[in-house]
């Protein structure tokens, strides 16, 4: 009977089909949560001719649908916070971030304007206040919540760019680009996120006007081969937008010379935006903090709470150093953002953001902060960074394994080395044993490339796994190797 009305509502129908759905679906999550396997290992094909919809004429009722979910989605579901699951900057979430979940959804704000998130705007600007301090920003609230890092990468692109045309006199907004596009250039790392590409791409720029500066031997960028292709570029009658430095790299957590280029920048009046998507965590680092040193002096910084803050997907941040670059890509429109709000002090955040309809992702961060206090979030970031640096000095002391590269952040590069074999059988072999793996639900391990080297990588995110968990995992990857070996 609950179920006729459908919409959540404040009837008492509708409260009663509200609990009933949530009840029966957060035991089954319980349930999930209690099984062993990382992943009952099912093939791509085994789930696609597993997987069917059921959309029929008079519909299957909540229950019976939950059920099905049940079915087919969260017991084929990988369990992240498996002690056997490293493959990715992929993290378990904290309870309280479950529990936020449940205040969004239900309210459903969308934070484009405060007349339909009142609370939640105030919220979401006094968090942004909050991220500038960490950052050593000025006091103000120039940022925004974000779906992540691709979305923040675009929003510090989008910003320098129109910057630099600005500068010329001319609105990137009103006028689209012009002039010779092919002169003009954004430097990033040969590790930095992919999304630099997407997005030059995106703006009308290309692939073309992304130039690639090569690393070290630790994946970060090399100042003298910046400022030699910086040269090479001003010799070439090119001109640089901006310069993305990288916070944590994917595989290596690699985090750039940051002083040194702000520095460079500075001197050149290039804008520098900071994808610290992943580094970020150590804003609230009691031991690694210093490693962010210089990223006060960004223009820009990409921030990601779903990685190693622990918060669910999706949930990230852009925070802008200078407020009155945001002038560059406002747009008013009557029923959001209105003159009238603004001359009376009304905040929309429409006006800082790419996106339209947006979720109350802050409540997550907030109630994450408030719940655990700075010292224990302190404690779970440093765990994973410390963690790796205890499996690097592991995976070295053994015949059969290689460290790759010494770790920075929380993830560690290594391959099995078999006794025998050319570079692309040893490649091919460590491909193999990261397939296995996953296949048979036991564990997912990353397989990447590091200079070259195809190499497996544990990204040690979970703060309950230790350093038996991970010798558990390395023995797996041993036994796996062993048995295809062996055929």
């Amino acid at each position: 009977m609950s179920e006729n009305n459908p919409i959540l509502s404040g009837s008492a129908q509708s409260i009663a089909a509200y609990q009933d759905a949530i009840e029966q679906s957060s035991k089954a999550v319980v349930e999930w949560l209690k099984q062993p396997e990382m992943y009952q290992g099912k093939t791509v094909d085994q789930l696609r001719e597993r997987i069917h919809l059921n959309f029929t004429a008079e519909g299957l009722g909540n229950q019976a649908t939950i059920a099905r979910a049940v079915e087919y989605f969260l017991k084929d579901s990988l369990s992240v916070h498996h002690a056997q699951c490293v493959a990715h900057l992929h993290c378990p979430s904290l309870v309280i971030s479950q529990a936020a979940e449940v205040l969004i959804n239900a309210t459903n704000q969308s934070m484009d304007s405060w007349d339909q998130s009142p609370s939640a705007t105030i919220i979401e600007m006094k968090l942004i206040e909050w991220l500038r301090e960490q950052v050593g920003y000025p006091a103000g609230d120039a940022g925004v919540f974000t779906s992540g890092g691709t979305q923040s990468n675009l929003m510090g692109l989008m910003l320098a760019r129109d910057a630099f045309f600005a500068r010329q006199g001319h609105s990137i907004q009103q006028n689209g680009l012009t002039g010779d596009l092919s002169k003009i250039k954004v430097f990033c790392s040969e590790s930095a996120h992919f999304s630099v590409q997407k997005n030059m791409a995106l703006m009308g720029l290309g692939y073309r006007s992304v130039t690639q500066v090569k690393t070290d031997a630790f994946s970060r960028m090399d100042m003298a081969d910046l400022k030699a292709k910086l040269a090479q570029a001003k010799a070439n009658g090119e001109q640089v937008l901006a310069i993305v430095a990288t916070a944590g790299t994917t595989d290596a957590g690699a985090i750039d010379p940051l002083v040194e280029i702000t520095e460079l920048a500075a001197a050149e009046k290039i804008w520098v935006h900071v994808d610290a998507a992943w580094g970020g965590a150590l804003l609230l680092s009691e031991k690694y903090r210093h490693y962010l040193n210089g990223l006060e002096s960004a223009d820009s910084v990409t921030l990601d709470f779903h990685k190693q803050f622990f918060q669910t997907i999706s949930c990230g941040a852009f925070l802008l150093k200078d407020a009155r670059h945001y002038e560059l890509m406002r747009y008013q429109a009557a029923y959001l953002n209105s003159d009238f709000d603004e001359e009376h002090g009304v905040p929309n955040l429409v006006s800082k953001s790419l996106q339209t309809t947006r979720r109350f992702d802050a409540l997550k961060l907030w109630m994450g902060l408030e719940a655990l206090g700075k010292k224990q979030y302190a404690e779970i970031i440093d765990n994973g960074v410390t963690l790796a640096q205890q499996v690097a000095e592991f995976v070295s002391a053994q015949p059969h394994l290689e460290l790759v590269m010494q770790p920075q952040l929380a993830s560690v590069l290594f391959r099995f080395r078999p006794e025998s074999g050319d570079a692309a059988f040893v490649a091919l072999l460590n491909q193999r044993i990261g397939d296995v793996l996953l296949a048979s639900g036991a564990a997912n391990v990353g397989v990447t490339e590091a200079d070259g080297v195809t190499c497996l990588k544990l990204t040690l995110l979970n703060p309950t796994v230790c350093l038996e968990d991970v010798k558990v995992l390395l023995a797996s990857v041993k036994d796996t190797a062993e048995t295809l070996l062996s055929r």
